[in-house]
């Protein structure tokens, strides 16, 4: 060996030795870390969970939201692989530069797949370079500042990453050329034969070693070692620094990223919504009928960081921090403070800075942080998030600096509590995640504590709980008042209990909801499901006063007990008057006893009335007519001759929670003379109308308003209807279509209006009868009777 492979082979076996005790030791600190969050089953169907996770991995199912995106990180992350090869290889380069793997060094596809992967992961990632500086929050094609997916992220980290990546492959072709120049000149044999630097071994880097066949061989020998020894140091380096940095999540993310979807909620890669998780205490869902048996320290909820799951320590520490979540999140969007990137990025920093704390003995422990801290035994950055007073309350955050809002290392707070009450759980940040964080479920257990243990939570939702408690509706109107939809219909609404027994003696049970029965513009929905179902011959019957709320509103604001005892209710009279297919017209509604009603015990069909009014459609026993005087060519073409241009709004609790996506949408293409116009944001990238997560209760004190933000983007198609598929969008909608006629940004004629509305108009024209009337009935005065106290 020479000199230069002496020093080269000796300085990278001591880096490799470094690098590798220090990775494993932080791969033990992470297991470590997970294991203070409190259990939870996520390893059933372990088949199913390999095939979601090969299918999300090799696919890239999550990343092809953005198509350029995800082809060069689909190539760049199959490199990182493919190419560990090369590294082994390079090592033994350092002792003799003609070196080769046995059996497969000299395996002509082995070669073709190694150049193949080495450039197109160099490729790969300058396209990923140049995307990243093209929407850098200073650029002006990044939209500048804080509309910029990338804007919090860590960028030093981000760019070593990438400057890693670009060294590596940059020293993998170059060590291609050199070999095929090496070959070329006979190899350390002196002989002048080509042998194996040709095309079928050198594909793609052919060219590049023809560029260094004028140099000697001791030239090319020692260029070999040395660069072997640069893509040895670059690739041992990067481990170092992701072992001294555990929250390097841009780098950790491709070890981590495995896991976090092999145990995502759903075996079969469901996207992580609907229903959200029930409450546990010691890894056990918690039975509300012995709560008053629980420790007095029971967390309900999430009050530290160690009381959520492992998964969910797991889940922050996997974030990437490509800003996907932020880029759809409507309260970013409007100048909120919740990014649920930059709340993800500080749970995962807080966590693993208070984790050498957690995990110190108890003798260690016993005499305190700062003495801890002096003696060495935990780094000095455990001080501050130890000292935190609270996970969730005042931060000192400005709304002129929204990062404000987020402080690790506390003292007084982690997270402003703006932060927690700004999100609507829209679901668009846990659906655009490439690695499966389940964001939504790590909000909610931070407001079921505020709410449950320390009754802290915007005072508005008060009226919201005690109108909950005594009248079991969010408008706190009287049980009796929920027929009043019902008045004056030309026909029967039959009531489970006094016109029918039990629900045997129908097909469908037609959940009414609370919108449906007592909010004046939903009423106008309810009576035109009715009306259709009707036509259509659908045998269905109400509970009428024996509905109660859901409890959707209750649960997503953290109230879980009232949400249990409404939820309990409602299963208890569903299951007693036997109902097996139920119809809503509430996305809300539907999302709760579709997908949460089975954690109580309530196991039921259930439609959505888009669905049930599309099927009638197509089964001909609804039949939409024209407008008068639409051309049978209009009909044809499905144009306007009239100017009925629509577009339709996706309920996130339809959408985004459930994939009902078609039926809406087939429903407005079945109504003749209709021209459809999509929003930019719909489907899966549909933008919240802003009453989720209970914010349909409170007022929207920061930035400028959702509802606003998505009533300007219907408008800019020029419908002359909104279309709707849920009462709550409904009310905000036609709120922000109000206020923009009042400031002169929309048409008189524009009006927001559900599916069904206009199905019933054009199925009336066919009857002979005209477009529904506007129900406009006073709205009832709430009972007097004093409410009690939530």
């Amino acid at each position: 060996m020479s000199p230069l492979q002496i020093v080269a082979a000796v300085v990278c076996l001591g880096v490799t030795a470094v690098a590798v005790a220090l990775l494993v030791k932080t791969v033990n600190r992470f297991l470590a870390t997970f294991r203070l969050g409190q259990p939870e089953d996520r390893g059933d169907a372990k088949g199913a969970r390999t095939r979601t996770l090969f299918r999300e991995f090799l696919g890239h199912t999550r990343m092809s939201r953005l198509p350029v995106v995800a082809a060069a990180h689909w190539f760049t992350m199959v490199s990182f692989g493919v190419l560990f090869f090369t590294l082994l290889n390079a090592f033994g380069q350092l002792f003799k530069p003609d070196f080769a793997l046995p059996l497969i060094g000299h395996f002509f596809l082995y070669e073709w797949v190694t150049e193949f992967f080495a450039w197109t992961g160099l490729i790969g990632i300058v396209v990923l370079m140049a995307i990243r500086q093209k929407n850098h929050p200073r650029s002006a094609a990044g939209e500048h500042g804080r509309r910029s997916r990338f804007f919090g992220s860590t960028f030093w980290q981000a760019y070593y990453v990438e400057l890693t990546i670009l060294g590596v492959t940059l020293c993998i072709l170059t060590l291609r050329g050199l070999e095929y120049a090496l070959e070329f000149k006979g190899g350390t044999t002196g002989t002048t034969a080509v042998g194996d630097a040709n095309a079928l071994h050198y594909p793609l880097t052919g060219w590049l070693g023809k560029l260094f066949t004028g140099a000697s061989v001791d030239t090319l020998e020692n260029a070999i070692v040395v660069v072997a020894a640069v893509k040895i140091l670059i690739s041992f380096a990067w481990m170092i620094t992701i072992a001294l940095n555990p929250t390097m999540g841009v780098a950790w993310h491709r070890f981590l990223a495995f896991f976090n979807i092999f145990f995502k909620r759903h075996a079969d890669g469901r996207t992580s919504l609907g229903e959200l998780q029930p409450i546990r205490v010691g890894g056990e869902v918690l039975d509300f009928e012995k709560v008053e048996d629980l420790d007095e320290d029971a967390a309900l909820g999430v009050g530290k960081v160690e009381d959520f799951t492992w998964k969910g320590l797991l889940d922050f520490t996997t974030c990437t921090e490509c800003g996907r979540c932020q880029s759809q999140c409507p309260a970013w969007n409007t100048d909120k403070p919740l990014s649920p990137k930059l709340l993800v990025m500080t749970l995962r920093d807080h966590a693993h800075a208070k984790a050498p704390w957690l995990l110190a003995s108890e003798e260690v422990r016993s005499g305190g942080i700062e003495k801890a801290v002096e003696d060495g035994v935990v780094p000095a950055s455990a001080q501050g998030a130890v000292g935190a007073e609270q996970l969730v309350g005042e931060t000192g955050y400005d709304i002129t600096n929204p990062l404000g809002a987020y402080n690790p290392h506390g003292p007084d707070a982690v997270i402003d509590e703006d932060v927690l009450w700004s999100c609507t759980t829209c679901g668009a940040c846990v659906e655009q995640c490439p690695v499966d964080i389940e964001h939504v479920d790590a909000i909610v257990d931070m407001r079921r504590y505020k709410n449950l243990i320390e009754s802290a939570f915007p005072a508005e939702l008060n009226n919201l709980f005690k109108n909950l408690e005594k009248n079991s509706n969010p408008w706190g109107l009287a049980p009796r008042l929920r027929m009043d939809w019902a008045k004056d219909l030309p026909f029967e609404v039959k009531q489970v209990g006094q016109d029918v027994e039990d629900l045997s003696e129908v097909e469908y049970l037609f959940w009414v909801g609370c919108a449906g029965a007592y909010e004046d513009r939903a009423k106008k929905t309810t009576r035109a499901v009715a009306e259709l179902l009707h036509t259509a011959g659908v045998e269905f019957a109400v509970l009428g006063d024996g509905e109660a709320c859901t409890g959707d509103s209750a649960r997503r604001a953290g109230n879980e007990f009232l949400f249990q005892m409404l939820a309990q209710q409602n299963v208890e009279v569903l299951n007693e008057v036997g109902a097996t297919k139920i119809v809503v017209t509430c996305a809300h509604c539907f999302n709760t006893i579709k997908n949460e009603y089975p954690q109580l015990g309530g196991q039921y069909e259930v439609l959505h009335h888009t669905q049930l009014l599309n099927r009638l459609v197509r089964e001909k026993r609804l039949t939409p007519v024209a407008r008068p005087g639409e051309t049978e060519e209009a009909q044809q073409t499905g144009a306007a001759s009239t100017g009925a241009k629509v577009t339709y709004h996706d309920p996130c609790y339809l959408g985004r929670h459930n994939g009902v996506y078609a039926p809406p949408r087939e429903l407005i293409g079945a109504l003749p003379g209709v021209e459809y116009a999509e929003m930019p944001r719909s489907r899966e990238t549909s933008f919240c109308c802003g009453a989720g997560g209970a914010r349909m209760w409170m007022e929207e004190k920061l930035g400028t308003r959702i509802n606003g933000n998505r009533t300007e983007e219907a408008l800019a198609t020029g419908a002359d209807r909104i279309a709707i598929g849920c009462p709550f969008c409904k009310v905000m909608l036609s709120d922000g279509l109000n206020a923009a006629k009042q400031d002169g940004n929309a048409r008189e004629e524009v009006e927001v209006v559900d599916v069904a509305q206009m199905l019933l108009a054009a199925v009336r024209r066919g009857d002979g009868g005209g477009e529904p009337e506007a129900i406009e009935e006073p709205q009832p005065e709430p009972d007097p009777e004093p409410a009690p106290t939530a």
